[in-house]
């Protein structure tokens, strides 16, 4: 079982297949390339430095308040 948090895309290369992502103040480098159009501004769930789903936003926003709650209750 894997637990991910979902990065929010903030830099996508020319080259449309690297990007980085933001989470929960952490950055990242990761390929896009089973994304179909990444934007900026789309979530991502990232899987061995491929992100590997879109995410809609609500569904990304509430996850990541969940590992908010989780930080902090540790």
């Amino acid at each position: 079982m894997c637990l991910a948090v979902p990065l929010k895309l903030i830099e996508i290369d020319p080259d449309g297949k690297n990007a980085v992502g933001e989470s929960l103040g952490l950055r990242r480098r990761l390929r896009v390339d089973f994304i179909d159009e990444p934007r900026i501004g789309d979530y991502v769930i990232v899987h061995a430095g491929f992100a590997i789903e879109r995410l809609p936003e609500r569904q990304a926003l509430d996850d990541l308040e969940t590992w908010e709650e989780l930080k902090h209750a540790l």
